[in-house]
């Protein structure tokens, strides 16, 4: 988003109208982006059961989503101020339902992963592109803050809602039907959102550096592949080696970002104490948070011989807790 996007707004621009119709269709796209994070969790024993992955399969199924969006996130959020942040949220949500199809019917370990690997760069696509329209519906410091609150309330209360929506579905179908319930979703969103949000770009975005978005994504899947197989396995050339490239790229990364005239994200941000405590906050919310949910799923099924949905209800509080405390903040 561009750092000079400064004019006087008349009161119709300052309260567009249908601006919190636009949110909640925005709002929706993001819970379903991080609900699918965790979804995962209460299906993992059926799904086990019927493609018989490897443990390492096992770990990729539920952990390639989330490394494909971390590795993406910032690299398509700068294709959004370049194309268009509707377009990308219309064509990412439409890739979404698509790809949960492939995710639902996958039969063997090997598809379940590429397929969890493309409906995480479907993903990416969604996150920046909601919270960078947020900006451009919100002209009013007020709202635009209550807007925030809500769209951040749901990311996080999105990861432990996930068994609840998992734990219904799983009394009822088989494992594949988590990933259905995204159709619906992005079908409201294409449609709502096709005619209530409107189209915002950074007039002034200058080159998309490819270098940059290959450092990231580089950078982020090597630091991470390197801790995963570390925690599995202990310690190896393979992971040592993955662990110092991913390093190493992130560090050209961000050195990068510091000489191009237009970066791919601006490392000056991270001078403000504000803006690098909420990002350190948000992280370790977000990795107790994933982490938590994971594990519990398994031993409220596995180890306290409970239901799907009975473990999915055990572990609503976190949600709620997850949208009162985003609120607050």
């Amino acid at each position: 988003m561009s750092r000079i996007e400064q004019r006087v707004e008349s009161p119709d621009e300052l309260h567009r109208p249908g601006r919190w119709i636009a949110l909640s269709v925005l709002v929706l796209a993001v819970l379903l982006v991080a609900i699918d994070a965790t979804v995962l969790g209460l299906a993992t024993p059926f799904l086990t059961e019927d493609l018989e992955p490897t443990g390492t399969q096992l770990l990729w199924i539920g952990d390639v989503y989330s490394f494909v969006i971390a590795g993406l996130l910032v690299s398509m959020g700068s294709l959004g101020d370049r194309i268009g942040r509707k377009k990308l949220l219309l064509c990412g949500a439409t890739a979404f339902g698509a790809v949960s199809v492939l995710n639902a019917y996958a039969h063997t370990p090997e598809m379940m992963i590429l397929a969890r690997a493309l409906l995480g760069v479907a993903g990416a696509t969604l996150m920046p592109s909601t919270l960078a329209l947020i900006r451009n519906l919100f002209h009013d410091p007020r709202e635009r803050s209550l807007a925030i609150g809500i769209w951040g309330a749901m990311a996080s209360a999105g990861a432990a809602v996930g068994p609840v929506v998992g734990g219904l579905l799983l009394e009822h179908f088989w494992w594949g039907s988590v990933f259905l319930i995204n159709l619906p979703v992005m079908a409201v969103l294409v449609v709502v959102g096709a005619k209530m949000i409107p189209e915002s770009r950074n007039p002034a975005p200058g080159p998309w550096d490819l270098a940059s978005v290959a450092l990231s994504f580089i950078g982020m899947i090597g630091v991470v592949y390197a801790i995963k197989e570390l925690a599995a396995h202990g310690p190896g050339w393979e992971n040592i080696a993955a662990g110092i490239g991913g390093v190493l790229a992130l560090c050209w990364f961000v050195r990068r970002q510091l000489t191009l005239p237009a970066p791919l994200l601006d490392m000056r941000l991270f001078h403000h104490r504000g803006f690098s405590g909420a990002v350190l906050a948000d992280l370790l919310t977000i990795l107790g948070l994933s982490g938590l949910v994971f594990f519990l799923s398994q031993f409220l099924q596995l180890v306290q011989g409970r239901g799907p949905l009975e473990a999915g209800l055990a572990e609503l509080p976190a949600a709620v807790g997850a949208v009162v405390a985003g609120l607050i903040a």
